[in-house]
C-alpha cells in the first residue's frame, strides 16, 4: 500500500450533521462552566455564569469522534447526538462536586432541546427554570450547613470555607462569621501538638491546649467539669 492511498484513507473527514439535533444549556449558576473533550470535535464548550432573572444559554450540537478499524481502511465516524453531549457537559461538571447529589440539590444547570434564547427560555420553560433554581436553592442551604460544620470543627480556620460555600451564604442572603474571615488569615503553630491552627483560636482544636489565656479568660470560656 502506497503511503498517498494510506494517507487518504486516514483522513477524519466529518460527514454533514443534521441541523435539527440542537440543544441549548442553560445556567443560573454564577460561574462559568468550561467544558473539555479532546476525543470529541467539536469538544470545547463553555457557558457562561448566569443568574435566574438573566439566564445563560449555549447552543449546542452533535460531536463525533473517529474509530479506527484498521491500517488500510478509512476512519470510521461516530457521531455523538446533541442530547448526549449536552447531558455529558453538565454530569461531568456537576458529578462529584461538593454536596451534589445529582437530582434535587445541584447546580441550577440544564438543558432542553432545541436552540432557544433567554428570553424564549424564561417564556417558554418557566417551569424548568424555576425547578433548577429550586435545586439550586437547596444545594446552597445544603453547603452553608456543611460550612457551619467545618468552622466549628476546624475552630474557625478559613482554610475550610470552600469559594462556592461564600457564594451560597451570598445567595440566600445568609449572615456568618466565616463570611467576613479571608482566606489569607494568618496561620501559626500550637507550642503543644504543632499543628498549624488560625491565629484568631482560642483553643488548639487538635490538641485542645488553651492559646491564648488572656483572650480565652476575657471571653468567659471555661471548659466543661
Amino acid at each position: 500500500m502506497s503511503w498517498e492511498k494510506f494517507s487518504l484513507n486516514r483522513q477524519t473527514v466529518r460527514a454533514a450533521t443534521n441541523p435539527l439535533d440542537v440543544c441549548t444549556l442553560v445556567s443560573i449558576y454564577p460561574k462559568p462552566i468550561v467544558s473539555d473533550k479532546p476525543t470529541l470535535f467539536p469538544g470545547k464548550w463553555r457557558l457562561e455564569a448566569g443568574t435566574y432573572d438573566e439566564p445563560s444559554v449555549l447552543k449546542v450540537g452533535p460531536s463525533s469522534w473517529w474509530k479506527d478499524v484498521g491500517l488500510d481502511q478509512p476512519l470510521l465516524e461516530i457521531p455523538v447526538s446533541a442530547i448526549n453531549i449536552a447531558a455529558s457537559i453538565i454530569n461531568d461538571y456537576i458529578n462529584g462536586i461538593l454536596e451534589c447529589d445529582m437530582d434535587t440539590c445541584k447546580p441550577g444547570v440544564f438543558f432542553v432541546e432545541g436552540n432557544l434564547t433567554a428570553k424564549e427560555v424564561k417564556e417558554k420553560r418557566k417551569s424548568e427554570l424555576d425547578l433548577a433554581a429550586a435545586k439550586q436553592r437547596n444545594w446552597y442551604e445544603s453547603l452553608v450547613r456543611l460550612a457551619d460544620i467545618q468552622w466549628a470543627r476546624t475552630n474557625g480556620n478559613p482554610l475550610s470555607i470552600a469559594d462556592e460555600m461564600r457564594i451560597a451564604c451570598t445567595a440566600i442572603g445568609a449572615s456568618r462569621e466565616w463570611m467576613s474571615i479571608q482566606e489569607s488569615a494568618e496561620l501559626v503553630r500550637c507550642k503543644a501538638c504543632t499543628n498549624l491552627v488560625n491565629k484568631a483560636a482560642l483553643i488548639c482544636p487538635n490538641c485542645k491546649v488553651v492559646l491564648d489565656a488572656k483572650r480565652f479568660e476575657a471571653a468567659g470560656m471555661k471548659f466543661a467539669s
